[in-house]
């Protein structure tokens, strides 16, 4: 048996589907708030003026609310942010997830005792980066999606925070708050709640200037959904605290679903009980919502997490066509099907040519029937329904919709009973000429005591007895309790009316549920305006005097010959990023001999076991890093060496600039979520700051830990001598041998315009698309320097452009 039982996490788009998180056995669930700040403003979430309500609701039946305040924060709207936290506060709220640095910083001011969680978008993905969310006050960390159980294992003993784990639903192609691509493809920012889903889209696979036909797999960054189920006792038994499941936009009965089969799978690990579940609840898993469903990227390296033939719901795959014979479709069915129910027909020529409707009758021979549990049959549609003559044999079918499931899934949440009870201990003292005495202990921690008015008589003919008192407290009616255990502490033969035992098991049920909704005085800061709570000073920022400093101009080099090329034009000011560790060696050695200053970048993300490539960085002996991770910073404090804390960690606030500066980053990188008004509103509010605003650059879209050059363009070489640098290349890796594709290969995706983006990979074998088109802001350097702004920097993809690393376009008066 285990020791721990992990919470439950549930999501609640709206109440609806509160309700069935709770009935069907959520421990706690998430929520967001109209207002804005949280990460799915789509979904119906919840007005403030609802949250007493909604928390007393929770709470009456031991359940645990969490707010999502999980977006970046501009300075503009710290004032919403601290009346939400008050009133969150207030309302009885358990916690609030956080994706900003600054927001939790702001938080921890004005609410000193509320709990705090790191959320998935703070991209934490070692112990390292939790012990630097421990500092901002963190108490749980929502761990990234990207990391194995593997990794769990590694980091648990390392850190005394709780740990969260997504276990199913939706998975993101990028790294949470690491994608840029709703930013840099439509204007919207997912660090914002405003996802484009620009990876459900349809791209073509461009390999060396040519097309790969992928025959009808088009949609090459959508990645399956997530189904942790039979995984959940490893995962009880890696310490994981809380298992989480997505969907905040989906269905009540998606979440009724998930929500069951989740608790059970959970109630079955911690006692030891290897998880058996029929191909029946399976379905029903998948029914209400599915993509496909895989384990993710939590048993390890998984290379068929995206399917590419679809990107939408499609339901569940139940059998192909066999026959089309006039107005009947002849199938194949591996999986039950009823009347009425929903199916589709996908067409090799993308998800927009489908086909389906609702089945109107269901025909085994010639006999009509309204189920079958699977074999050949056929099925008839509605008048112009379908298309026969698109229909081919060997073409799947996929139930879209099942009725009946859902009014089933329904009735555990909608009926208006209440299905799940809060456990009820009772000890009831009786004794003749002594009140007696109720004392109450509910499962959501709530007790109470009472006493009957008068002392109790003794009986002519009916004595108490602990049956009379278990029937009478057991009548707990429409209530949300129910009676687990009742001692009976009886002396003598007293005597109580029903009617007393009424009256003292309603009054208990009162007092129960004020115990239980009760509110805890809060404990607030003041203000955020006035002589209230007012900005940290930093530890590290700009010195006093140092205004007039003239610019400086930071090139980022991802090439040695970019580095050769760029020093011969007198730039003095350097980055190296490289996916091949060993040029870190030569490239500082370039630097050196032209009196350059150089930085090196580090990964982007640091999974446990692979802190071994900062050391690597390091040797190289740079005048500093270009950190783009909280284990890199914590490994340049240790090591006391400069680092410039890099886009990577969203600041957008002056709080999180503020803190970035005050863990020892020299400059910090304006996040890329930021357009020419932000970046000047986050510019005027830190002038004490040293800013780097990246002016032009090829936008890094998605990060992901997927290896699109493994999957797609393959050819796994078995040769035993490998290059040296597919030598340095795989032993920088942490995971299985790979084709080494990345490295002989061009490859680039096509969009639906047309338009070509480079994929390439780091040294951690991370993939990275980059927009084709350059974003160039430096038109608006002459205006960020009057606000302050001394550093900015270029970053080069793959060429050197002309244009851009000359001084008549910089500007005399800068240093190159």
């Amino acid at each position: 048996m285990m020791d721990m039982c992990p919470e439950l996490l549930s999501p609640a788009g709206d109440f609806d589907c509160a309700r069935a998180a709770v009935e069907n056995g959520a421990d706690a669930v998430y929520f967001g708030l109209r207002v804005g700040l949280n990460a799915r403003t789509k979904a119906k979430n919840f007005a403030m003026e609802e949250l007493p309500e909604f928390m007393a609701y929770l709470h009456l039946r031991g359940v645990r609310g969490y707010v999502t305040l999980n977006t970046l924060v501009f300075p503009s709207e710290f004032d919403l942010l601290e009346q939400s936290v008050r009133a969150v506060v207030s309302a009885g709220v358990d916690a609030a997830i956080v994706q900003d640095f600054g927001a939790a910083r702001l938080i921890r001011t004005i609410a000193p005792n509320f709990p705090l969680h790191a959320s998935t978008q703070m991209s934490i993905t070692s112990a390292e980066g939790a012990a630097m969310a421990q500092r901002l006050g963190i108490c749980r960390v929502v761990l990234a999606r990207e990391l194995s159980i593997d990794d769990l294992r590694r980091i648990r003993p390392r850190t005394e925070l709780e740990l969260e784990v997504f276990v199913h639903g939706a998975l993101c192609m990028s790294y949470s708050g690491q994608c840029n691509a709703s930013f840099g493809m439509g204007g919207r920012s997912a660090n914002r709640g405003q996802c484009a889903q620009q990876c459900r889209l349809p791209y073509e696979l461009v390999c060396d200037n040519e097309v790969r036909d992928l025959k009808d797999r088009k949609y090459l960054l959508s990645p399956s959904d997530l189904s942790a189920l039979d995984l959940v006792p490893e995962l009880i038994a890696a310490g994981v605290n809380a298992l989480k499941i997505e969907g905040r936009m989906k269905s009540p009965q998606y979440v009724a679903s998930a929500t069951r089969q989740y608790r059970q799978a959970i109630d079955e690990g911690v006692v030891g009980r290897r998880i058996r579940r029929p191909a029946e609840q399976l379905l029903e898993l998948e029914s209400p919502f599915s993509r496909g469903l895989s384990q993710g990227w939590l048993a390890g390296r998984n290379l068929q997490i995206v399917d590419g033939r679809h990107s939408a719901n499609r339901g569940i795959c139940i059998g192909k066509v066999t026959a089309v014979r006039g107005d009947r479709v002849a199938v194949e069915l591996t999986a039950p099907l009823r009347r009425g129910d929903g199916v589709a027909f996908p067409s090799k020529l993308g998800e927009n040519h489908d086909q389906g409707g609702r089945v109107y009758e269901i025909f085994a021979g010639k006999l009509s029937i309204k189920e079958t549990v699977g074999g050949r049959v056929e099925l008839a549609f509605g008048r112009d329904a379908i298309e026969f003559n698109r229909l081919q044999p060997g073409q799947e079918l996929w139930k879209t919709d099942d009725p009946q499931l859902d009014r089933r899934l329904s009735k555990t949440f909608a009926s208006g009973r209440t299905q799940r009870r809060v456990p009820l201990v009772l000890t009831v003292e009786a004794a003749v000429g002594r009140k007696l005495s109720v004392t109450a202990q509910a499962g959501t921690g709530a007790t109470c005591r009472i006493e009957s008015e008068q002392e109790l008589e003794e009986a002519q003919r009916h004595p108490l007895t602990a049956e009379v008192l278990r029937e009478q407290f057991g009548r707990l009616g429409t209530s949300v309790y129910e009676l687990r255990e009742l001692d009976a502490r009886i002396e003598g033969q007293p005597m109580a009316p029903l009617s007393v035992l009424g009256k003292l098991r309603h009054e208990m049920t009162r007092l129960l549920n004020a115990a239980a909704t009760a509110l805890p005085t809060p404990v607030l800061g003041r203000g955020a305006g006035g002589e209230g709570i007012r900005l940290p000073s930093p530890v590290i920022g700009r010195a006093a005097g140092d205004e007039g400093q003239e610019l400086t101009y930071h090139v980022l080099c991802r090439k040695l010959k970019q580095v050769e090329e760029v020093l011969a034009l007198g730039v003095k000011s350097i980055i190296g990023d490289f996916a091949e560790l060993h040029r870190c060696d030569a490239a500082v050695c370039m630097a050196r001999e032209q009196g350059a200053e150089i930085f090196l970048a580090t990964p982007r993300i640091q999974k446990p076991g692979e802190d071994a490539h900062f050391a690597r960085i390091a040797d190289a002996k740079p005048d500093g890093l270009l950190v783009r991770n909280l284990g890199g910073v914590a490994f340049c404090a240790e090591r006391q060496i400069p680092f410039v804390a890099d886009m990577s960690f969203n600041a957008v606030n002056p709080w999180t600039v503020a803190w970035l500066h005050e863990l020892g980053a020299r400059r910090v990188t304006a996040a890329y979520d930021s357009d020419h008004q932000r970046l000047t509103e986050l510019a005027d509010a830190v002038p004490w700051a040293e800013l780097e605003v990246v002016v032009y650059q090829h936008l890094p879209l998605f990060h992901t830990e997927h290896c699109l050059f493994d999957t797609e363009v393959g050819g796994r070489r078995k040769e035993a001598k490998l290059t040296p640098e597919e030598e340095d290349r795989q032993a920088q890796r942490s995971t299985a041998p790979c084709s080494f594709a990345c490295m002989k290969h061009e490859v680039r995706l096509r969009d639906r315009f047309g338009v070509e983006h480079l994929l390439q990979s780091d040294a951690c074998c991370r993939n990275t698309l980059y927009h084709a088109q350059p974003q160039n802001l430096i038109d608006h350097v002459p205006e960020l320097q009057r606000r302050g702004v001394r550093h900015f920097r270029i970053e080069l993809l793959e060429s050197v452009p002309q244009n851009i690393l000359t001084l008549p376009v910089l500007g005399a008066e800068c240093k190159l």
